[in-house]
């Protein structure tokens, strides 16, 4: 094992033939809906679409849903009202790609959709998505030097715009007023004393274990492998000579296996410390850091919403700290697509100006948590003024997507496939070596597989 020092709209591309092969079985059924008004049977629901009517999916559910729909009202109030717009919202996770991808083949695309950034790569890759370019962003009055550049950057794919971010949702780190402040970790003003390095990290993770009596920091692995997933690749990619998960459009594995056994031989060291619990599901870990049972939670900043609902519960929120070479958070990001369809010139602009309405409609949704993409809202100062969301905003300047592949991204088979073996590491169920080997044989019939988009 090393030994680390830690520091203080170009061409439309076609439908790919796996796609067109892969679909066939349920095309007959998108055919019979195609009398149902709209795409895919308007959202498979059966109502009629009206001429000029935009249509929108998307997958937000709870205080995001609610954000979303509050937004598209101010789009549908200035375009002649709610016959301007249909919304759909579907299921979280692959049963809404699938449904995205099955629509498009069948040639009933909604006109707008919603993608996770690390998903929309792979329905590229299988020619479900349209282009844009910088004249179809102009259309708008929107361009490049309009967004975060990390989220802007990792969606450029084969040189083409794939999709247009809204926003960056971090892993972030969540703490305790109370508790931390006992601890002396808090500065005069509130603020989070600065925690990088890993020796003054784990000494804070003790100082807060004495005043918790418990755990120090807590991160949900039980019944869930996301969580385990973004812990690890938020500190595997703080180490400046980290390479890929994932190569080849994850035809490979090539993980730093030195990088990896000294992250998680480290998170071990911190169950058997106390510091970090050997076992807890997503709403235990919750209920830990708001009890005062642990000072710090770990996980993604979508969560601001439960601690605000619970009355008299002091926190704050702080990017993860950099305990070795460089900052660095596990992310993803929430964007719009443009699926393959043919569109008339007022089509595309409709479309986009709809993305331009979400875009500047951004306030309401930082309120919720997520770091906006667009910086005429970023740089605002009523987001500045907006706490604990701005705390926590440079984090998406180090924001580390998940490698690009098929059976990839958020809530894919991939996270749930690593995330399993990780969380058992944490309970003490497996070692590094055996995860890793268990991550290795189960992905294998994955790597060897094309994509079947």
């Amino acid at each position: 094992m090393r030994v680390r020092t830690p520091l203080g709209s170009a061409g439309r591309r076609p439908v790919g033939r796996r796609t067109l092969l892969g679909s066939t079985a349920v095309l007959g059924a998108s055919a019979a809906l195609a009398g149902c008004g709209g795409p895919l049977g308007a959202g498979l629901v059966g109502s009629e679409v009206a001429p000029g009517t935009l249509v929108f999916w998307n997958l937000f559910g709870g205080g995001d849903g609610g954000r979303m729909q509050d937004m598209e009202k101010v789009y549908a109030k200035a375009h002649g009202g709610s016959s301007s717009l249909q919304a759909t919202t579907f299921a979280w996770g692959n049963p809404y790609y699938s449904k995205v991808t099955l629509a498009t083949v069948g040639n009933q695309p909604p006109d707008v959709a919603v993608a996770h950034l690390t998903r929309a790569k792979p329905l590229w890759d299988g020619g479900i998505l349209d282009p844009i370019s910088e004249d179809d962003l102009a259309r708008v009055g929107l361009k490049t030097s309009d967004f975060n550049e990390k989220a802007w950057s990792a969606q450029v794919t084969d040189g083409k715009n794939i999709a247009i971010p809204l926003d960056t949702h971090p892993f972030v780190m969540f703490f305790n007023h109370d508790v931390m402040d006992k601890a002396g970790l808090l500065e005069s003003d509130g603020s989070l004393t600065d925690l990088s390095g890993v020796e003054t990290f784990e000494s804070a993770l003790e100082e807060i274990k004495g005043v918790t009596g418990s755990e120090a920091l807590t991160s949900a692995n039980v019944s869930e492998t996301a969580t385990p997933w973004r812990l690890f690749w938020s500190l595997y990619n703080q180490y400046e000579d980290a390479t890929p998960f994932l190569s080849d459009g994850g035809a490979k594995i090539t993980v730093d296996e030195d990088i990896y056994t000294d992250i998680t031989a480290r998170l071990q060291k911190w169950v058997e410390k106390g510091w970090l619990n050997r076992g807890i599901d997503y709403a235990g870990s919750q209920t830990q850091m708001a009890t005062g049972k642990a000072g710090i939670y770990l996980q993604g900043e979508w969560e601001i919403s439960t601690f605000q609902s619970i009355e008299g519960l002091k926190f704050g929120m702080a990017p993860i700290p950099t305990l070795f070479d460089r900052p660095a958070a596990q992310a993803d990001s929430h964007t719009f697509i443009l699926p393959k369809k043919d569109r008339t010139p007022e089509q595309l602009t409709q479309a986009l100006g709809f993305i331009k309405s979400m875009l500047t409609e951004s306030m309401t949704w930082a309120e919720g948590g997520h770091v906006p993409a667009y910086l005429p809202t970023y740089d605002s100062a009523e987001y500045k003024k907006l706490t604990p969301q701005s705390d926590y905003a440079s984090a998406a300047e180090n924001a580390y997507y998940d490698d690009a592949a098929w059976y990839g991204g958020s809530g894919s088979t991939f996270e749930a496939t690593v995330g399993a073996q990780l969380a058992l590491l944490q309970q003490g169920s497996t070692t590094p070596e055996g995860a890793l080997s268990a991550i290795r044989g189960q992905l294998q019939t994955y790597l060897d597989t094309p994509s079947p988009l």
